[in-house]
């Protein structure tokens, strides 16, 4: 079945929806997403939207805390715009009826999160951040958006001059082969590539793996956030406890309700979640107290229900956290208004590297981020307009047979064990001769095989290509820790590795244009 649109936006995240919401009002919209339209990270966001809207704060402080966070592995223009920027965007939604928590008073309420050095986190609903903000978007969703539920995108379709003009996907309607001027990626990331994770279980980096397939440029693959709180019950971790919750005061104790992290329980992310990882290695839970908030229920009612349902009694102000995977810095490498190096392709959100995040994301930047570049990138193609005239399909020469595949359960366990927060450079290339070739799965044959069969196929492209970049960052920076290179390296100070094309490539910069040197080699 051919469908042709003017915009193609694959992913129904905050990114997605703010894009169509803008987009829409110009052009015929048709949105795909691999499940409902509240299946995404962006609807399960408890935190917030970080941004500087008082005059105590500052653009520049907003500035240097997301460096600082990152360990200056960004590309500075870029933070610039999306703190400049979106501070001013952020103060236009508020004056149009952004729902945010406000004080008696009507003035916005202001959190506090780890590595800010001001209170500027932006809340809704309490804890339910991205879940009011979803349904405001949906709410204003012109009519010439139409949302494709259950529907996979397993194939982006190139012209013969490799432009992007479209996608094919296959879901309850059967398959679909969708031809557009405009295709933007906006899956999310690949956090469910993990056995812990924050993320929905549908958060495989299926993006990245289209993107890739396609030919487009993809870096920071071996940068995934480890979040220190996820709820931690029976062995497993059954959802995200907010940062928030230790900006209104928590701090982290073991089982004798001893302090952990010495008054730093607001450090970067990375910091807290290597300390909690290393207690638990040595056999010891963690816990969040909680006994100094005051109506703790009545302020976080979204972390509340999830205790109550998985058997934790608030009552004694502990609850059982665990570290695990929640936010992938990398992905596909896209300038700030959404352009990758497939023209007509954009990719925003999660599934984008913009080289904002660094090392390791500031928290609360992520949803800051979907909404800024989500319009900055809708404003572009909007200035574009309808370009296209070429829809003559390059043709696919991809007939070989799916490989030997592990189960998704083994897949998960096995990059938790060694992509975690603590790598050994043995275990990476152990997992990686397990693993097929990419080259093997860049030439498999996809057309009839099930969703199930094509999330496992696209998480296996995206496992090898974070195992390869893990394995080539020989230094420890941000979110991780090399065992044979426990300290950063000078040598690896602003230096991105780029996948692209079937060559793996390290460069000085994250833009090709800006390229002065660069090592490449076949990564098949």
């Amino acid at each position: 079945m051919y469908i042709k649109t003017d915009v193609l936006i694959i992913g129904s995240g905050i990114a997605a929806l703010q894009a169509a919401r803008i987009l829409g009002q110009y052009f015929q919209v048709q949105l795909v997403t691999k499940s409902s339209i509240t299946t995404s990270s962006s609807y399960r966001a408890q935190g917030g939207i970080a941004a500087v809207t008082t005059r105590t704060d500052n653009i520049n402080f907003h500035i240097h805390d997301t460096l600082r966070a990152g360990e200056y592995h960004h590309i500075l223009s870029n933070v610039e715009q999306l703190i400049k920027n979106g501070a001013q965007l952020i103060d236009e939604l508020l004056q149009q009826g952004l729902p945010v928590d406000r004080d008696t008073n009507g003035e916005p309420i202001l959190g506090l999160e780890g590595a800010h050095s001001h209170n500027r986190i932006l809340h809704a609903g309490g804890d339910q951040t991205g879940k009011c903000f979803i349904h405001y978007l949906i709410d204003q969703l012109p009519r010439a958006v139409t949302i494709n539920e259950h529907e996979t995108a397993y194939e982006l379709l190139l012209n013969t001059n490799g432009e992007c003009i479209g996608a094919l996907t296959t879901g309850n309607q059967g398959s679909r082969r969708y031809l557009a001027h405009h295709t933007v990626i906006a899956t999310g990331g690949a956090g469910a590539l993990y056995s812990c994770t924050s993320n929905f279980s549908t958060n495989t980096g299926d993006g990245i793996a289209l993107a890739y397939h396609a030919g487009a440029a993809i870096s920071d693959m071996e940068f995934m956030q480890f979040h220190p709180t996820l709820l931690w019950c029976n062995g497993k971790a059954k959802g995200l406890i907010s940062e928030a919750v230790r900006g209104a005061g928590a701090i982290f104790v073991n089982a004798k309700r001893q302090p952990i992290m010495q008054g730093r329980d607001l450090a970067p992310r990375h910091i807290t979640a290597h300390t909690l990882f290393m207690k638990r290695l040595a056999g010891e839970e963690t816990f969040l107290d909680i006994s100094m908030i005051e109506k703790f229920k009545g302020k976080f009612p979204t972390v509340t229900k999830l205790c109550i349902e998985n058997g934790i009694s608030l009552q004694d102000g502990l609850i059982p956290v665990a570290p695990g995977s929640h936010f992938l810095m990398g992905g596909v490498i896209a300038d700030s208004s959404g352009q990758t190096s497939i023209p007509f392709l954009y990719a925003i959100g999660e599934v984008a590297c913009t080289g904002v995040h660094g090392a390791n994301r500031l928290a609360s930047n992520s949803l800051l981020e979907a909404i800024t570049f989500g319009q900055r990138m809708a404003q572009a193609i909007i200035e574009k307009g309808l370009q296209q005239q070429n829809f003559i399909f390059k043709q696919s020469s991809n007939e070989g047979a799916m490989p030997h595949l592990w189960t998704k359960d083994q897949l998960q366990q096995k990059i938790m064990e060694t992509l975690g927060i603590v790598r050994n450079p043995l275990s990476i290339q152990d997992f990686l001769q397990q693993l097929p070739s990419l080259q093997t799965l860049l030439s498999t044959k996809k057309e009839n095989l099930k969703c199930e069969q094509l999330e496992l196929y696209m998480m296996h492209i995206v496992a090898i290509l974070m195992a390869k970049a893990a394995l080539t960052r020989t230094e420890t920076r941000g979110a991780h820790i090399r065992t044979d290179y426990p300290s950063a390296d000078t040598n690896w100070a602003n230096r991105w590795i780029i996948f692209s094309q079937g060559q793996m490539e390290v460069r000085d910069s994250l833009y090709e244009y800006n390229q002065t040197r660069g090592n490449a080699k076949a990564v098949f």
